[in-house]
């Protein structure tokens, strides 16, 4: 087995990496990869349905993508850019974000933050942040350093001097949290594509990529053709983008992210395994949750921290196919796609990829491994 990370590097063209989402976003291409015989195939987005049996269940996340970056200054002077990994949540004593119910649980004032503008790890500023710090953002927000539990990160407490619920005025003045290779300063056009279109479950710094290719026309052919769709929801955090460090990737630890795989879509999702349908996984991040609910009981309802690290050697025991973005060298996402189809094939698919100008990362073009 591959330990190196180095073994999981590639070359990509900087000009393949997509600026900007296409103008409609089930024109995307998908390659399709068939793991049994290695062949290799090219089609459209909109094409899914033909590659997929009316036995097949799709498996989504609905997580939301929230206005994570803050743009501030510290009350000494000096900029400040905070990227926060999830909405202000109850100090304790209050109620706190633990349920999923980020949407409704925004009218307090402590958040997690990671200052940022390259790879999620430095903040826009000169000096350190120190507890006890002030931190002064627009229309009356403001933000105070409680501690530094590691480099690069802090923790904040939020307030408004008006009276105003904070998690709102983060919604409000908050910007839309485009990754670092997305060269440009974000758009109008972003608030909306940066976004599934079936996402609900606000909570997310980053999207679950592999689903902006959906449309409301692709869902109904999937419909029509008999392909029930549930959904999921894990909030991608900063621990999928983390690099990684070590040349064994095998001693990397993932960041933990919140989840939910709620009653009825476990009660669906055994109903599927019993009836000896085939679950189709959207994304990555729909990859760790049913990995982490599944057993030998079936499928277990539970909500929690989600930090399964998958990478070559692994048994899959839920994911029997999986639609995918086109990910960053040496990233663990790459390693998890890479267990699931062999890394020798997934290199030859990025290479086919590369070869026949795909549009590679979040804006990018995706991949169906069968």
């Amino acid at each position: 087995m591959h330990t190196s990370l180095e073994d999981f590097n590639y070359f990509l063209p900087p000009e393949l990496v997509a600026q900007h989402p296409l103008g409609e976003r089930d024109a995307s291409r998908l390659l399709v990869l068939n793991r049994a015989t290695g062949e290799i195939r090219h089609a459209s987005f909109r094409d899914l349905p033909r590659y997929l049996h009316p036995k097949d269940l799709l498996v989504i996340n609905d997580t939301r993508v929230f206005p994570a970056r803050l743009h501030g200054e510290k009350s000494s002077g000096g900029k400040i850019e905070l990227l926060l990994h999830h909405l202000p949540a109850a100090e304790e004593g209050e109620k706190k974000v633990g349920g999923g119910e980020f949407a409704g649980e925004l009218e307090t004032k402590k958040a997690s933050v990671l200052p940022s503008p390259v790879a999620l790890a430095r903040a826009t500023h000169r000096g350190r942040l120190k507890p006890g710090q002030e931190l002064v953002f627009g229309e009356g927000l403001r933000g105070e350093v409680i501690s530094l539990p590691q480099p690069g990160t802090a923790e904040v407490r939020f307030w408004s001097l008006n009276g105003s619920d904070p998690g709102r005025l983060v919604l409000e003045q908050g910007e839309v949290p485009l990754p670092p290779y997305i060269h440009r300063v974000p758009g109008a056009e972003d608030q909306e594509r940066y976004q599934t279109v079936y996402a609900s479950r606000v909570g997310a710094i980053a999207c679950p990529t592999a689903g902006l290719h959906f449309t409301a026309a692709v869902m109904k052919d999937l419909a029509a053709k008999g392909i029930d769709t549930i959904s999921l929801t894990l909030h991608v955090g900063p621990g999928t983008f983390m690099p990684v460090r070590q040349e064994d990737y095998t001693k990397h630890r993932l960041e933990p992210e919140y989840f939910e795989l709620p009653e009825a879509a476990a009660a669906r999702l055994n109903q599927a395994r019993a009836q000896g349908q085939r679950l189709v996984a959207v994304g990555t991040t729909s990859v760790r949750v049913l990995e982490s609910c599944a057993g030998p009981r079936g499928f277990i309802p539970q909500s929690g921290w989600c930090d399964l690290f998958i990478y070559p050697g692994y048994t899959f025991q839920a994911v029997d196919r999986l639609l995918t973005n086109f990910h960053l060298p040496k990233s663990t996402l790459l390693l998890l796609v890479s267990a699931f189809a062999g890394r020798d094939l997934i290199m030859k698919a990025y290479e086919e990829a590369v070869k026949e100008k795909y549009r590679f990362y979040s804006y990018g073009d995706c991949m169906l491994i069968l």
